[in-house]
C-alpha cells in the first residue's frame, strides 16, 4: 500500500528492487546516489533519508513532536545560536534541558558543531581543510578507508552509491584526518562517526567535528592498541556493580570482559546500535554533556537486558548472553523510553572521573605504563569552550547564501532625484489664500467694494420694512450665511425697545440667527 509521508509517495519496503547497471540511460535525470546505484524512484524514504534497514524510521521507535512545539524550539535555539558564548557561561543548565528535550532537526548541524566547538576550531584554522583535502594523503591509509566506504550506511540515500557525493566526503574526511594527526592514522569507527556528521553538515565543518569528538570527548578510542577503550571497559564494569548489582554479578560470574559487547556502543557512539531517532537524541546530549551519556546508554541497556532474573534464566552460558546483548529488545531503544532511562541514571561526571583514576592505577600494576598518552578528557561542551575561549568573530554565524541586491543604473538614480526635487518645489510653493469676507461685519469694518456686475435682489416678503438694504451676492456656500450690514440712520440696538419691534425676519436672516 502506498502512503504519503513527508511530503513524499511512498511504498512498502518489499518493494524495493535493484536494476542492473547496464538498464540506467546515461542521459537519464537520476538525482540521488541511490538512484545512481540502482534502487528505483518507487522506494520508501523515511525522513531521515534511510531507504531500509534496521534504522529506518518507524512510528514504534520515534516520537514525533508537533509542529508548532518545533517552531518554538526553532526560534528558542536562534536566539542561543547568536549569543552563545553568553548562554554557555551563565545559562548552560538551560541550554542542557533544550539539548535534552532534542535540537530541532533543521537546527541541528549547527548546534552539534557550536557544542563540540568545532565552530571555533574551524575559524582559528582557517584554510586549513583545504590544504589537507588538496594532499594526496598515505596510501596505506587510503587503500583501508576505501575498502569502508561502503560499509557506512548502506541503506542511507546519501551513501548508498559507490563513488556518490556521500561516500566522496567521507573519503576526504578520513584522508583529511590521517594527515591531521598522522600519529593516530585512520580507525575504522572513525568512519561512521564521520558519516553521521556529514549527514548534517558539510565536509568542513564534519572535519573539525571529528577532531574535536576524537580528541576532546573520546581522546585515545582510535589510537593504535585501543587502551582508552579498554580502560572505559573498566569503568562501565565498575558502575555496572552500582548501577544494578544482579547484571554485574551475572556478567562477572560468567567472565564475559566488558570489551566484548561495549566496544562498538563506544567507538561508534551508538551510531550503529539504536534506532535513528534514539541516536540523534543521543547526540544531541552526548555532544552537550560529554561521555557520561555513553556511559549511560550502555549502563540502560545492560539493565534493561540483564537485570531481572527471569531474563536471566533465558541465558545460563556466556554464549546466551552475548547473543542476548547482540539482539537487544527494540522498546527499550525506543526514543522516548531509552531518554527517560538516561537522564535517571545516577552517574555523574565526576563519577567517570574518579573510577577513571582508579581503573588507571589497576591498569598500570596490571600491565604498565600506557603506550599511548591520550590528552585529557573534557565532559561537555561548557569545559570545552572554557579550556579554549573563543574569539567574539569565531561564533558570529556565516549565511550560506547570500543574495545580492542589484543596484540601480544611473539613469534610474537621475529619475528617483528629479522626482524628490518636484516634489520639494511643490511642497515650497504655497497657494495663496482667497479673502473670504466676514459673514458677521462690525460697526468699524470697511465696506467691502462692489460687486462688478450688481447682484439679483433676493426676494422679500410683504412685511419687510422698504428701509432694509439689499445684501450682496455671494458664493452658493456663503448665501446663507451673509447678514445685511446695519443701515447707519438706525439708532442703537439698546435704546430701541425689543416690545416696539412688530416687524418679523426673514427666512435667511432668522437661518443666520439660529
Amino acid at each position: 500500500m502506498a502512503k504519503i509521508e513527508n511530503g513524499r509517495q511512498s511504498v512498502d519496503t518489499r518493494s524495493i528492487r535493484t536494476i542492473s547497471s547496464s538498464h540506467i540511460d546515461d542521459e537519464s535525470s537520476l538525482g540521488s546516489d541511490s538512484e545512481i546505484n540502482g534502487f528505483t524512484s518507487e522506494r520508501q524514504t523515511d525522513k531521515y533519508g534511510f531507504i531500509g534497514g534496521a534504522q529506518q524510521y518507524s512510528e514504534e521507535s520515534a516520537q514525533d513532536v508537533p509542529t508548532e512545539v518545533l517552531r518554538q524550539r526553532e526560534v528558542k535555539w536562534l536566539d542561543m545560536l547568536s549569543h552563545w558564548d553568553k548562554w554557555m557561561i551563565k545559562r548552560f543548565d538551560k541550554v542542557r534541558l533544550r539539548c535534552q528535550k532534542g535540537i530541532p532537526p533543521a537546527l541541528r548541524g549547527r548546534a552539534w558543531l557550536y557544542l563540540s566547538g568545532g565552530k571555533v576550531k574551524r575559524e582559528q584554522n582557517q584554510g586549513k581543510f583545504q590544504e589537507l583535502d588538496s594532499q594526496p594523503g598515505d596510501p596505506k591509509w587510503l587503500d583501508v578507508i576505501e575498502k569502508d566506504l561502503h560499509r557506512q550506511f548502506p541503506f542511507h540515500e546519501m551513501f548508498v552509491a559507490r563513488g556518490g557525493h556521500g561516500q566522496q566526503d567521507l573519503f576526504r574526511v578520513l584522508k583529511a584526518y590521517t594527515l591531521y594527526r598522522p600519529e593516530e592514522g585512520y580507525c575504522q569507527a572513525q568512519a561512521p562517526i564521520a558519516a553521521v556528521l556529514l549527514m548534517h553538515m558539510p565536509a568542513e565543518d564534519a572535519f573539525w567535528g571529528l577532531v574535536q569528538i576524537c580528541e576532546k570527548y573520546l581522546p585515545g578510542y582510535y589510537s593504535p592498541g585501543l587502551e582508552a577503550i579498554q580502560l572505559d571497559g573498566e569503568i562501565l564494569f565498575a558502575l555496572l556493580r552500582r548501577v544494578c548489582p544482579l547484571a554485574f554479578r551475572h556478567l562477572e560470574k560468567h567472565k564475559i570482559d566488558p570489551i566484548l559487547y561495549m566496544t562498538e556502543w563506544f567507538m561508534c557512539a551508538f551510531s550503529r546500535t539504536l534506532p535513528w531517532a534514539s541516536v540523534l537524541r543521543v547526540w544531541d546530549m552526548f555532544l552537550c554533556d560529554g561521555v557520561k551519556i555513553i556511559f549511560r546508554v550502555g549502563l540502560v541497556l545492560l539493565k534493561c537486558m540483564l537485570g531481572t532474573r527471569e531474563k536471566l534464566k533465558t541465558c545460563q552460558g556466556q554464549y546466551e548472553t552475548m547473543e542476548l546483548l547482540r539482539a537487544i529488545e527494540p522498546r527499550y531503544m525506543q526514543e522516548g523510553f531509552l531518554v527517560r532511562e538516561i537522564l535517571e541514571v545516577p552517574v555523574t561526571a565526576r563519577d567517570v572521573e574518579r573510577e577513571h583514576h582508579s581503573q588507571l592505577k589497576r591498569w598500570k600494576k596490571k600491565h604498565g605504563e600506557l603506550n599511548f598518552k591520550s590528552p585529557p578528557r573534557m565532559h561537555g561542551a561548557r569545559i570545552i569552550m572554557l579550556s579554549d575561549p573563543p574569539r567574539r568573530q569565531d561564533l558570529q554565524q556565516n549565511p550560506t547564501i547570500v543574495l545580492e541586491v542589484p543596484q540601480p543604473t544611473p539613469q534610474l538614480k537621475k529619475g528617483k532625484e528629479e522626482k524628490k526635487s518636484k516634489k520639494k518645489k511643490s511642497m515650497k510653493k504655497s497657494q495663496p489664500i482667497d479673502e473670504i469676507p466676514n459673514p458677521y461685519p462690525l460697526p468699524g469694518d470697511p465696506v467691502p467694494p462692489p460687486p462688478s456686475e450688481p447682484p439679483a435682489p433676493p426676494p422679500t416678503s410683504s412685511l419687510m420694512p422698504e428701509t432694509v438694504p439689499q445684501t450682496e451676492t455671494l458664493p452658493p456656500h456663503h448665501q446663507q450665511q451673509q447678514l445685511a450690514p446695519p443701515p447707519d440712520d438706525l439708532p442703537p440696538a439698546k435704546e430701541s425697545p425689543r416690545k416696539r419691534s412688530t416687524q418679523s425676519l426673514s427666512s435667511t436672516e432668522q437661518d443666520t440667527y439660529l
